[in-house]
């Protein structure tokens, strides 16, 4: 053997070697991470792989059906990329059936919500003005009545698995085909002298508040919203020192709760409407005269999907894949979408005893995924053609979404790409490092998970990078 095939030789082998190191030096140090943690009871589930091989680096209990709180969210955003495609929108139509005004929703999750306004430099309320300009400009001083079509989605708008308790928080809210202000309005109280006052946004008296909050001179604020058994009836208890909220609280009705706003509008506007308010489908007897369309392109919703985690983007995404699956395109449903994410999973050639499918959102406890589930659909999407349109969804380490806090040093910052989860007892993250050896694609689930579970599961995201 020459010099120089001896020397290729020893080089070779010692990048093996090298490489065998760096990998049991990752495995001992997340061994002592997750033991350390284990201590408390926690159980996890982990698998770490070489995006560009498909190689495992490390895995433990990567098989375990686990509950995954919002890391949900990567399958039902990889799926809606599958099903709906990376050009799909969301077209919101608004037209004239003879004198009555229609809106035919289309499942969108976004439509009126805060952050996409304001990334879109668009005022509170701007749809309302844009629907009365165009009506003005028709010459249409009035309108009879005001049809709400929901009917993209099917009329299950509460998952039966979802908290009771918790069915007017924002990330609770009902799911409808036609959504607004992400179904929800803002609470505020502030206390002048010894009375405290409510405030409610957007300004509506589609809701009933009643003030049950008493002013305070000394101690913490603390106040919330609860339901009533009648509909959109809120009551607002606790005690308010100075100022508390906005806080945003779950509505019942999202459609009507758009048209009720829209009428209202109108007739600020001088528009008079004399008619009803109606939720029903826009039948083939209109002669729909289209004044307006308002899109949203699905990037955006799986950004608010991944990136902030919004519960109501994932549900929609899910309904939305259903709705598409049926001939009429109508009545998308919780059941559909859970059979096309199945039939998904089986198609990867993911086991079925890993995983089970019950919301899109991962608010269900009954939602199950092994970290080798999660970490498959990712490699699946990243080998694909819609790899940087999904990348650029996930939440940034240091930077921004739900881990803009964390990972803030150099050495991470700008690296880790991913998805958290939180529900009571459950911590996950996943998603992907990028390191100078290249990408790392992970999964790290975490159930009876306690108050330093999360510090836990950063560090096995940091030493993914360490090792490199």
């Amino acid at each position: 053997m020459t010099a120089s095939k001896k020397t290729l030789c020893v080089i070779a082998l010692l990048s093996i070697n090298f490489s065998n190191f760096a990998k049991a030096d990752l495995a001992r140090r997340i061994d002592v991470i997750i033991s350390q943690a284990s201590q408390k009871q926690v159980q996890f589930g982990i698998n770490i792989v070489k995006a560009d091989t498909g190689k495992t680096i490390y895995s433990h209990n990567v098989k375990e059906a686990m509950v995954p709180a919002s890391n949900m969210k990567i399958i039902v955003t990889a799926a809606a990329l599958k099903y709906l495609g990376p050009n799909y929108a969301y077209k919101t139509r608004v037209g004239l059936c003879g004198n009555s005004l229609a809106v035919i929703g289309s499942g969108d999750p976004l439509l009126g919500d805060k952050v996409t306004d304001s990334k879109r430099r668009q005022e509170a309320g701007w749809i309302f003005e844009d629907i009365t300009a165009k009506l003005l400009r028709n010459r249409q001083k009035t309108i009879k009545d005001i049809i709400v079509d929901s009917t993209i989605f099917d009329d299950e708008r509460v998952h039966p698995n979802w908290p009771k308790k918790e069915l007017n928080r924002w990330y609770a809210c009902e799911v409808s085909g036609l959504n607004f202000n992400d179904n929800c309005i803002a609470i505020s109280a502030k206390t002048i002298e010894d009375k405290t006052f409510i405030t409610i946004e957007p300004e509506t008296s589609y809701t009933e508040i009643v003030n049950k909050v008493a002013a305070i001179q000394k101690g913490k604020s603390a106040v919330g919203a609860y339901r009533n058994q009648k509909p959109n009836k809120i009551i607002v208890k606790g005690k308010c020192k100075q100022q508390v909220g906005p806080f945003d609280v779950a509505i019942e009705r999202p459609a009507a709760f758009f048209g009720y706003l829209l009428a209202e509008n109108l007739n600020k506007a001088g528009i008079k409407t004399d008619g009803r308010l109606l939720e029903t489908s826009v039948g083939q007897d209109c002669d729909f005269k289209e004044i307006a369309e308002y899109t949203t392109p699905i990037a955006d919703c799986l950004a608010r999907c991944n990136k902030n985690s919004l519960q109501l983007a994932a549900e929609a995404l899910l309904k939305t894949m259903a709705a598409r699956a049926t001939p009429d395109t109508k009545n998308g449903s919780w059941a559909k979408g859970r059979a096309l994410i199945r039939q998904y999973l089986l198609e990867l050639g993911i086991e079925e005893e890993e995983f089970y499918i019950d919301d899109g959102s991962g608010l269900s406890r009954q939602n199950k995924l092994s970290a080798n589930a999660i970490t498959t659909v990712l490699l699946d999407v990243y080998k694909g053609r819609n790899w940087q349109l999904y990348k650029n969804s996930l939440a940034i380490g240091g930077i921004d979404g739900t881990i803009a806090k964390y990972f803030k040093e150099d050495k991470y910052k700008g690296k880790v790409f991913g998805k958290t989860g939180y529900i009571d007892n459950v911590k996950s993250f996943s998603g992907i490092c990028s390191t100078a050896k290249g990408d790392y694609v992970f999964s790290v689930l975490a159930n009876m998970a306690n108050n330093g579970t999360r510090a836990a599961i950063n560090d096995v995201a940091k030493a993914i990078i360490d090792s490199e």
